[in-house]
């Protein structure tokens, strides 16, 4: 690899883990926030349970959206660019996260704060429904080797970012005390972003576009959706199955568990400090598992993942209804930074190599974010359900999905990027 191509390698693989960081801080600080403050915020008068479901209805608002994100820039993605809509996702996640830090309470306006709460976390959903896609494939098609490796650190990102939105939330809440944590406090980190957003620019503008994709950017025969959907609608589903489990994992480890944790007795702190050390190891297993994929192939990862999912789904809560904050903490490592990795890390280049590149943003966006689905309305089942046995039958019946979704893929981890354009579907995903 030639000097040049190396150092954009490397801006790229920086740029596709910052601009993650980035809007999953955002994204997922909404989480934590929903989980904890924005029952008692913007939905005051509600019985503190159904608060808490409405608050996470309006974080499930932003997984809805998701998909319609992975579209509209997809689709332009795939057209003038993946730089370009790069920097369009993180400019759009950064002022909605911004303008969350600003909303009115419901005290002051009433009804209206609510509804701007849904407005601004459906941007988000818009924001980060089109960053995941464009981020993964400006490091795996820069890649020449490695590439479960580089486009890894896009997925390293998300928990990364959750790391520091939970540490930004708990280091308010410790410098400003909790009532005034609940009155103004909490504003602090989402005013954050704006930081974070100059930074990421920075970094990202310096990136240029992949080779693969300079080759072929002239050479546009149908819109990306349709070619996608006419030509590789197999592997479009299977990516779904296969993603789903992931997801609803994450959801339960990160979002679930923090309203869950705090209902059975454990402290916001408590709870919000178990996260982070969890999140700490799950940048690391991220790494260390799509690395693995690269040397053993994407497949039997991702199926040892839903397999040892599927037995820790009925660990998890006996863990965290202990009352002890050592297997609360055992917990969440356990399963956020060495069970969910194997599941979620390899999808980075699984996803890329299912694509052609002339509709690979929107393939790998619509793929993904249509398996996020399950992120967003995971929370919100379990929050009804309240039985942590139906809970973990249902991550079970998800890991099953995924186990079959992958073997009814084929290995894909020695693909040829530029080989995808000439192989159809009934010879190259099965």
């Amino acid at each position: 690899m030639s000097d040049r191509r190396s150092t954009q390698l490397r801006r790229a693989v920086a740029s596709s883990f910052l601009g993650s960081v980035i809007e999953y801080y955002d994204f997922l600080l909404y989480a934590t926030a929903s989980a904890l403050v924005f029952g008692k915020v913007f939905f005051t008068g509600l019985d503190s349970w159904v608060a808490t479901i409405a608050s996470l209805g309006t974080f499930t608002t932003g997984y809805l959206a998701r998909p319609l994100g992975g579209l509209i820039f997809g689709h332009f993605g795939d057209r003038v660019g993946r730089k370009r809509m790069l920097v369009l996702t993180m400019v759009l996640m950064g002022a909605a996260s911004f303008l969350i830090g600003l909303l009115p309470a419901y005290r002051q306006i009433g009804a209206w704060a609510p509804v701007g709460l849904v407005l601004l976390r459906v941007l988000q959903g818009v924001a980060v429904g089109g960053e995941w896609g464009g981020a993964v494939l400006m490091s795996a098609e820069h890649a020449t080797s490695r590439r479960g490796l580089c486009a890894g650190f896009t997925n390293a990102g998300a928990p990364c970012g959750m790391l520091l939105s939970t540490a930004a939330l708990t280091g308010t809440a410790a410098a400003v005390g909790e009532s005034a944590f609940l009155a103004w406090g909490w504003r602090i980190p989402f005013l954050l972003s704006i930081a974070l957003l100059v930074t990421g620019l920075f970094v990202r503008l310096k990136v240029e576009e992949p080779p693969v994709f300079q080759a072929v950017k002239h050479d546009l025969r149908r819109p990306p959706l349709l070619e996608v959907l006419r030509d590789r609608p197999r592997a479009l589903l299977l990516g779904i199955g296969t993603g789903l489990a992931a997801f609803v994992a994450q959801a339960t480890l990160t979002t679930y568990v923090l309203a869950y944790g705090v209902q059975v007795g454990f402290t916001r702190q408590t709870v919000l400090n178990s996260i982070t050390i969890s999140s700490a190891f799950a940048v690391a297993g991220i790494i260390a598992w799509s690395a693995l994929s690269d040397r053993i192939g994407r497949r039997p990862v991702v199926l040892a993942g839903a397999c040892a999912m599927a037995v820790f789904s009925f660990v998890l809560f006996p863990l965290v209804d202990s009352g002890s904050g050592a297997l609360l903490v055992l917990a969440l490592v356990l399963g956020q930074g060495v069970v969910h990795p194997m599941m979620f890390g390899p999808l980075a280049a699984l996803y890329t190599e299912l694509f052609s590149t002339r509709s690979r943003y929107t393939g790998v966006s619509l793929g993904y974010q249509l398996a996020s689905l399950g992120g967003g309305l995971a929370p919100l089942l379990f929050a009804q359900l309240r039985n942590t046995g139906a809970i973990s039958a249902t991550i079970t019946a998800f890991c099953v999905l995924a186990a079959f979704c992958v073997l009814s893929l084929r290995e894909t981890s020695r693909q040829d990027l530029n080989a995808v354009e000439a192989t159809p579907e009934k010879e190259g995903t099965h």
